[in-house]
């Protein structure tokens, strides 16, 4: 019976570490970010795709803010919209950045570390980082995918 209780408990403080909240911590510095993506009228071979991606280096408007290091925007295996700080958070540079490939993957210019990015989470599969790349928030409303912090 103390076992059941144990392994209870430990999965409850294992899921209140995981669970969403506000509180997320990065070595990427906090930039504002705020992205306005229209799926229909500027990204229409963006919509509804699997395993693409857009980068964001530069503003495209006066009204873009794009993070620390840029923006890559990633739409995953599952179809679902992902955003994550180009800037690796080994490196912690802004010029430093990673870049995706066709497999899911992102892979930092310097430290060389890849990160996996085919389910949203950014996480170091091999490499010297041990940090998930900093994510930013996703939310399609109609045709327009919004970025944030």
């Amino acid at each position: 019976m103390n076992s059941i209780k144990y392994h209870l408990l430990v999965g409850l403080l294992a899921l209140q570490f995981v669970s969403c909240d506000d509180t997320y911590k990065s070595s990427i510095p906090d930039f504002p970010v705020q992205l306005d993506l229209n799926l229909t009228t500027t990204y229409p071979t963006f919509k509804n795709s699997y395993n693409k991606f857009l980068i964001f280096e530069t503003k495209r408007y006066v009204t873009d803010y794009i993070g620390y290091g840029g923006i890559l925007v990633y739409t995953g295996f599952d179809g679902a919209y992902y955003a994550f700080d180009l800037a690796c958070p080994y490196e912690v540079k802004q010029k430093i950045r990673v870049h995706p490939n066709d497999k899911g993957q992102a892979i930092c210019d310097s430290c060389k570390t890849v990160f996996d990015i085919s389910y949203g989470i950014g996480n170091p599969t091999s490499g010297p980082a041990k940090e998930t790349l900093r994510r930013y928030k996703t939310n399609l409303s109609g045709d327009v995918l919004y970025i944030t912090r």
